[in-house]
């Protein structure tokens, strides 16, 4: 509508101050692929290219048209579109009744509006309609004031309740998008709600809003029959052109029948809900992702995480069978310092140094199995396949004692304990996948490598670098390597490689 707004006429082209402007003067909307005109009986009429179009119905508007109301002209610059208790949440949801024959289904259908159209509004006038107007205006901040879908939902149904007093029962109805069924989230407590499945399906499918009265000889769907349905409407939940659902309005008297204002007044209300729905849901999958994406880097590197997070579908508990390289890194002398320092400092020294090497072993695609005390079991070649998974453990145990030895000279200036990491690498076939609950899962890896590894890390002293013989075979190229025996508990004498340097380029350790 356009012309002079006052209080309780909310006017969408505000023409004020121009006094010859009429209050309701005329109306400017979108119908089939077209923008229309027409005025509203005002007092000085209106000029369409100086001709006038009071009382002469509605003229189609063209680029470059020309438009005079009162002393105020106007030219076309773009033609581009863009009482009832309290209801409830469901919190599981009521499943609509199932297996309905559609092809049986016959229902007179009255009123039909396209639920696509944004250009559609309620005729305006003084009264119920004024009062109607000022409702829809509250609409979009009272939904979104509402922090969530258990709030919002009942929300939506009690303004329908008012701006429609005339329906028996009001609801709510989502479609699960992972299953399709159609539950009912919130509907009014007095009276039970008066639906069909397959009346809002087709509405969700055919994205219209439909006026609908029983037909006495035809062959009914058993839900309108065992719940004495008459007269009722349907409108679509559209967003970016997904149906998210449907509100659904019912009465039981053919008597009280829906006009064509209501139908474009739920019309609006579902626009508006469809838009707050969508949010809601929004918010939900991304606080959803960043629980998971946050679980993940305690984990994975960044980059490592984005992948896992883009291909959801690989994120399900189960594993796989493959070669790995696993990396397990210990702090020498740790225990006996801790028992002389305070809880906090022994939390605070362990953390400064994991700072250090974590973000080394994430450089070099390492993934973290677990922190042990003070341990790493990191892993290379998974959850994604690396062909240069033996090679990127090897640097990533060299780079770390660097940045250890880096960090001990820091530490050392400020007079604070230094601790070094002896670190043991071996490769071989191992069980790794996630583990846990689907809320909650966790990245491992399961096999004899994984405890082989152990014994290497056991074996190096602080600043050293023992691989086994596995590893070795595959990064002589580039280690520059010493040939040891080292003795287990329960399994004899290994024998190990000391990684000394990398071939042209020394090895910072400090031994």
């Amino acid at each position: 509508m356009f012309g002079r707004a006052e209080e309780k006429f909310p006017i969408g082209l505000d023409l004020t101050p121009d006094m010859k402007v009429s209050r309701l003067h005329g109306r400017i909307w979108f119908e089939n692929d077209a923008w229309w005109i027409e005025d509203r009986n005002s007092s000085r009429g209106t000029r369409l290219n100086d001709v006038e179009i009071k009382e002469t119905g509605k003229h189609q508007l063209r680029l470059h048209d020309i438009i005079e109301v009162g002393d105020t002209k106007l030219e076309i610059d773009s033609l581009e579109a863009a009482s009832v208790g309290q209801a409830s949440f469901l919190e599981v949801g009521t499943a609509l009744i199932a297996h309905e024959g559609s092809s049986g289904l016959e229902v007179a259908i009255s009123q039909v509006v396209d639920a696509t159209d944004f250009g559609v509004a309620p005729l305006v006038a003084e009264g119920e309609t004024a009062r109607r107007l000022k409702l829809i205006c509250d609409l979009p901040i009272q939904f979104c004031t509402q922090t969530n879908l258990e709030t919002l939902l009942p929300a939506i149904v009690d303004r329908l309740a008012e701006l429609i007093p005339k329906g028996a029962s009001w609801a709510v109805v989502l479609r699960d998008p992972e299953t399709d069924v159609l539950l009912l989230k919130a509907h009014n407590v007095i009276r039970e709600p008066k639906l069909s499945e397959t009346l809002a399906r087709r509405a969700m499918t055919d994205h219209k809003a439909f006026i609908w009265e029983k037909n006495i000889e035809a062959d009914l769907s058993m839900s309108i029959v065992q719940n004495q349905i008459d007269v009722g409407m349907y409108a679509p939940l559209l967003w970016q052109d997904k149906a998210l659902g449907v509100i659904c309005g019912g009465a039981l008297k053919a008597e009280t029948s829906f006009t064509e204002e209501d139908l474009l007044l739920l019309v609006v209300v579902a626009q508006y809900a469809a838009m707050a729905v969508a949010n809601h849901q929004l918010q939900a999958k991304l606080k959803q992702e960043s629980a998971a994406k946050a679980n993940l880097l305690r984990q994975f590197s960044p980059k490592v995480a984005e992948r896992l997070l883009a291909h959801r579908g690989r994120l399900r508990l189960g594993g796989e069978r493959s070669e790995v390289t696993v990396l397990n890194a210990d702090i020498r002398g740790f225990t006996n310092l801790a028992r002389e320092m305070d809880a906090g400092d022994v939390v605070q020294i362990l953390n400064d140094y994991f700072a250090v090497v974590v973000p080394v072993l994430f450089a070099h695609n390492g993934t973290i199995d677990k922190y042990i005390g003070d341990a790493i079991l990191a892993v290379f070649g998974s959850p994604e396949s690396d062909a240069n998974h033996y090679r990127n453990g090897v640097m990533a145990a060299i780079e770390m004692q660097a940045a250890v030895a880096k960090l001990n000279e820091v530490r050392r200036q400020q007079n604070e304990p230094c601790r070094e990491f002896g670190i043991g690498l071996h490769c071989g076939e191992v069980v790794h996948g996630f583990v846990g609950t689907m809320d909650r899962m966790e990245f491992t890896v399961i096999g004899d490598a994984v405890n082989r590894t152990a014994r290497y890390c056991a074996a190096a002293a602080g600043g050293e670098i023992l691989i086994s013989p596995e590893v070795y075979e595959r990064v002589w190229k580039v280690a520059d390597t010493e040939r040891i025996s080292i003795k287990t508990k329960h399994e004899g004498d290994f024998f190990a490689y000391r990684v000394k340097s990398v071939k042209d380029r020394v090895l910072v350790t400090g031994k």
